[in-house]
């Protein structure tokens, strides 16, 4: 009962809302106001935002803090995709349009394609379905659509590089919709047993897995070796295949553990360390990246 009262709460604020609210911003009538000048953090090429919605600006506070790839978790009502961690916090006003997509098209647009002024590599935008996977990513679908001109996409498994590119993670059941089209606006997420399969990285560009499962190694004391050459073999074996890397539930409490656990990953070369410390991590990367630090 109290799912359906929330569902109703959703549906009428969503019914309320100005139409405008879910119209891309390449045609909105008013563009929001974005620093053009190519001063600011310099991207960090590893640096991955868990959960970016529960920051105080999402997106905009990962990119302040110079970071490449961001997470939002989405649950499909009612036609729309709203962003949150769990189905109780489902607010109207917050959605994958108002909290990401408008802004990303924003800078891109002020930026000359480009999400970081003068750094022409793509923001990786990481969407966690959290409802059914099939007919979320068919909304989903066509709402990157309206965006195109932003994205990464893949034609006949050819990839052709935009200013964004949306990986979608989640429930499994999106793969079936996506394997099924020839036009992607949109890659899959997948997991340590999708590496080596017959899948290209023109669909599966990123292999995400759980670190706990497959590491018992938690930041104290010494990397077992064992662990320390089977997470390198498996990074090796990602990067021949032309697929990146990210685990998620690494240690993320400031301190010695933590910073271990991203000293390694950084060692074997792991692509993407996931954290929900935007400052820990940019310090953490800029003292040991070189050319990573600020722009003065």
């Amino acid at each position: 009962m109290a799912h359906l009262t929330r569902r109703r709460v959703v549906t009428t604020a969503l019914a309320t809302a100005a139409a405008g609210a879910f119209i891309p911003a390449q045609a909105a009538a008013a563009t929001p106001t974005v620093n053009t000048r190519p001063r600011g953090p310099r991207p960090l090429a590893r640096a991955h935002a868990h959960n970016d919605y529960l920051h105080r600006r999402p997106l905009h506070d990962a990119l302040a803090h110079g970071f490449t790839s961001v997470e939002a978790d989405i649950f499909l009502v009612d036609g729309h995709l709203l962003v949150a961690h769990e189905a109780e916090s489902l607010d109207p006003a917050r959605t994958l349009v108002s909290l990401y997509l408008d802004p990303l098209a924003a800078r891109a647009r002020a930026h000359h394609g480009h999400v970081h002024a003068g750094h022409p590599a793509p923001l990786q935008l990481l969407i966690d379905i959290k409802t059914d996977g099939a007919a979320t990513y068919l909304e989903l679908d066509r709402v990157l659509r309206r965006y195109r001109s932003l994205l990464t996409r893949s034609v006949h498994g050819r990839v052709r590089t935009g200013a964004v590119t949306a990986v979608v993670s989640g429930d499994r059941a999106a793969r079936v919709p996506m394997e099924a089209q020839t036009t992607r606006y949109a890659f899959y997420d997948g997991r340590p047993e999708d590496l080596g399969t017959a899948a290209p990285a023109s669909f599966i560009p990123l292999i995400s897995g759980n670190w706990a499962t497959s590491f018992g190694w938690q930041g104290t004391g010494p990397f077992p070796a064992a662990e320390r050459d089977r997470l390198r073999t498996f990074v090796a074996a990602a990067h021949a295949s032309g697929q990146r890397v990210r685990f998620w539930g690494t240690p993320d409490l400031a301190g010695p553990a933590r910073e271990a656990v991203w000293s390694e990953l950084v060692a074997a070369d792991v692509d993407h360390l996931n954290t929900d410390d935007l400052a820990g991590l940019e310090r953490f990367l800029r003292r040991r990246e070189p050319g990573s630090g600020r722009n003065g």
